[in-house]
């Protein structure tokens, strides 16, 4: 069995807003949308590998999370740590916005610590849920020793917190240095606008920095995309690192939402980006084509919409009936 390890951070949700009638939501989110998605849309020769290290205090919920998904390594296990998990508190004010607030907080990966959990490893996908899994100088050290590919999600990178845990947006002066480390980039337009004035100059940071694919997610208006010339799958990037020109142009396209199928109040667009980016790198490993990969993320995504929490979400976006 081949390993996709998983870098990311199981934070606690507290949710209001999503249904202005109903009382908040308690519910697991950060990783686990994406770790739900990797269990529905990974071929049967994959196996997840979470690196995930998780407060004391919910380190019994984490593993019991866990095991309701089918293609979790039987070896792997959260890591507990000394310190209080990440707790988020989210208020939505429409489907696209939203404004959070953090308690607690699990400190970054050490390298010594990450260095021997990535011997045994095939790909890697990361999701800087909070921003602070990893320093730039961890995530080069990664990308020096691991030669899997690897699809890294920017997500919280440029999000500041305040005194008060408000979560809000900030610069990102080394957004190359941090593309410099992966193969396939995603994020959303809001962190775009913290890296660069347009996502054709980022593109073309990214793409400078060998980065194969960017994908910035639009919401309801879809994804735009940049491929680097010769890049159609993922067995493309070995051609590609081994220092060989590869003439063509550079691939782009604004690719639409796919409309979800909901009912009353509009659906939870609650972790839609994490699932999208899952379900587009399971497919990539899969062997489909980018573009083929690229649409079967946008299906997940929408999908998404029309389930709420992450609990079961593996079995809905297979399109099974949800355990009891």
């Amino acid at each position: 069995m081949k390993r996709l390890g998983v870098i990311g951070s199981f934070v606690w949700d507290v949710i209001h807003g999503r249904d202005p009638r109903s009382a908040p939501v308690e519910e697991w989110g950060g990783i686990t949308y994406a770790l739900s998605a990797l269990d529905a849309a990974l071929p049967n020769d994959w196996q997840i590998v979470p690196l995930a290290r998780v407060g004391e205090d919910l380190h019994a919920q984490a593993r019991e999370f866990l095991r309701t998904l089918r293609r979790v390594a039987p070896d792997a296990e959260p890591i507990a740590v000394p310190y209080p998990n990440n707790r988020v508190e989210l208020r939505y004010h429409s489907d696209e916005r939203r404004s959070e607030v953090l308690t607690g907080g699990v400190p970054a990966w050490p390298w010594l610590g990450l260095r021997p959990l990535l011997r045994d490893l095939d790909a890697l996908y990361i999701n800087l849920i909070s921003g602070f899994e990893l320093e730039l100088e961890t995530m080069q050290l990664i990308r020096q020793h691991f030669s899997g590919p690897i699809y890294f999600d920017m997500h919280s990178l440029v999000l500041a917190v305040q005194p008060d845990g408000l979560r809000t947006l900030q610069p990102l002066p080394n957004a190359a240095q941090w593309m410099a480390c992966a193969d396939v980039i995603q994020m959303n337009e809001d962190e775009l606008a913290m890296m660069a004035p347009d996502s054709m100059a980022l593109a073309a940071t990214a793409l400078a920095q060998q980065v194969s694919a960017l994908v910035v997610t639009l919401g309801a208006r879809g994804v735009v995309y940049f491929t680097a010339p010769g890049f159609e799958q993922l067995g493309d990037l070995a051609r590609r690192g081994a220092g060989t020109s590869v003439l063509g142009a550079i691939r782009t396209a604004l690719v639409a939402a796919e409309r979800a199928d909901v009912k009353g109040s509009g659906g939870d667009p609650t972790g839609c980006g994490d699932v999208f980016g899952a379900t587009l790198f399971s497919r990539l490993l899969a062997g489909d084509t980018f573009t083929n990969a690229l649409h079967a993320a946008i299906k997940a995504a929408a999908r998404n919409v029309t389930y709420r929490g992450a609990r079961g979400l593996s079995h809905h976006l297979r399109g099974e009936l949800i355990p009891s």
